[in-house]
């Protein structure tokens, strides 16, 4: 889960090592997710009544030759409910 010195309404430091959690929460939201390929490279949490994600991305587009941009990618994993995605943003390079 997020980790536990972070204050709850906060987000807490980005680390680039993401936890089963953090990770499980990114699949279950980007399961359906078609277009473009986002690969996590970092995570940061907030605790709320469930947590939200911010994870930074290396995001490409799925047809040949695309480029990769970053790219943050905001999920919610509600406490009894599968997580979802609140916010995609291209961020510049």
């Amino acid at each position: 889960m997020a980790n536990v010195n972070s204050m709850v309404g906060a987000y807490g430091p980005f680390s680039s090592n993401i936890d089963k959690e953090a990770q499980v929460a990114f699949s279950e939201a980007m399961e359906h997710f078609a277009g473009v390929k986002y690969q996590p490279v970092a995570v940061a949490s907030q605790v709320v009544s469930g947590v939200n994600y911010a994870f930074f991305c290396n995001a490409t587009p799925v047809y040949p030759g695309a480029p990769t941009f970053p790219a943050m990618v905001t999920i919610y994993k509600p406490l009894n409910d599968p997580a979802c995605i609140t916010h995609i943003e291209r961020l510049p390079y």
